[in-house]
């Protein structure tokens, strides 16, 4: 029983909570990713691209639920997705003809596009806060749980209690739907496959007679529908508020750092590789280890959980120093 219980108490507080965390990390990092391949450079506007998209998201659900729709025991959240992916494909669009364009055109460095990036993302930070405020908001309506604490004792007669949220098993099932999605448009469609022959060789896509206007603007559209579920998922597991989205940009590059910058697998292996790192550090064991036989005076933690973006810079720095080019040999960064 006290295997069980221990059993219970990393599932409950280790392992749904970093599997959750790690799919929302996994599919900004292929937006990242994904960026980072096909258009060269790394975009620091990532996270508050994020969460405008989020927060168009978030209004287009609060209409929804002003005329009486929802989704019963799914957040609504789920249904206004795609207003929400629309209004942020038309904003990077929009930034890419005005801002990044002008630099591709004259053949600039990759680092002018990168300094040009953190200015979106001032701008995109500033527009966020305009449109919805700065404090946090909760929209994740319809059932919390899908396993409560209670009924899961009482089936199962454990002194601890299992608690699977709704939100937690939607991010998984959503992330899992998005990545196959992703892939079989990367593989099978004619369009897919222009995007990865012009990230594989630029000058030979060209002259094979793809069109480089189309790619870049395919490549923003579908970083635009990650961003905006990532963001979406990120602010229904926890809750929405602007600055978070500028904090989560760390364990988003070093999940697609540690992966392989330009490898969409490696996106996905990095997310998950920076979430389980990040909780199992900073989780007090004390816990676990008490029904497991060893009992401590101390909390059995790590880091304390105010360190926990501290996980991410020490991984991002080690891949940095001893694998530049990742798990997964994306480019060298």
């Amino acid at each position: 029983m006290d295997l069980l219980n221990a059993l219970v108490a990393f599932l409950n507080f280790v392992f749904i909570p970093a599997a959750a965390y790690g799919a929302q990390l996994a599919l900004g990092a292929l937006g990242v990713t994904l960026i980072y391949g096909i258009l060269r450079f790394s975009n620091f506007a990532h996270g508050d691209t994020m969460a405008f998209g989020t927060a168009i998201t978030i209004m287009a659900t609060w209409a929804l639920q002003a005329i009486g729709i929802s989704l019963g025991p799914i957040p609504t959240a789920l249904l206004a997705l795609p207003i929400g992916i629309a209004g942020c494909a038309l904003m990077v669009l929009g930034t890419d003809r005005i801002v990044y364009r002008f630099y591709r055109k004259k053949k600039s460095d990759p680092i002018i596009l990168v300094m040009a990036s953190v200015g979106v993302m001032f701008i995109m930070n500033g527009l966020t806060r305009i449109l919805i405020g700065v404090d946090e908001i909760r929209f994740d309506d319809g059932a919390r749980f899908v396993i409560d604490v209670r009924s899961f004792r009482e089936w199962s007669g454990l002194s601890e209690g299992l608690a699977l949220r709704t939100t937690q098993l939607i991010t998984v099932i959503v992330a899992v739907l998005v990545v196959w999605a992703l892939f079989w448009f990367l593989n099978r469609t004619k369009s897919g496959k222009a995007m990865r022959a012009y990230s594989d060789n630029e000058d030979l896509a060209l002259l094979s007679g793809i069109d480089p206007e189309q790619v870049v603007r395919l490549t923003w559209i579908i970083a635009a529908a990650l961003m905006t579920i990532a963001g979406t998922l990120y602010g229904l597991d926890k809750a929405f508020k602007p600055f978070n989205y500028f904090q989560i940009l760390l364990p988003i590059f070093a999940a697609a750092i540690v992966g392989g910058l330009g490898s969409p697998i490696g996106a996905i292996a990095g997310g998950f590789i920076v979430a389980f790192s990040e909780v199992a550090i900073t989780y007090p064991w004390k816990k676990v280890a008490g029904h497991l036989g060893f009992q401590s005076d101390g909390l059995l933690q790590l880091m304390s959980t105010e360190y926990k973006f501290a996980v991410s810079f020490v991984i991002l720095i080690i891949v940095l120093l001893f694998r530049p080019t990742g798990l997964f040999r994306g480019k060298s960064v």
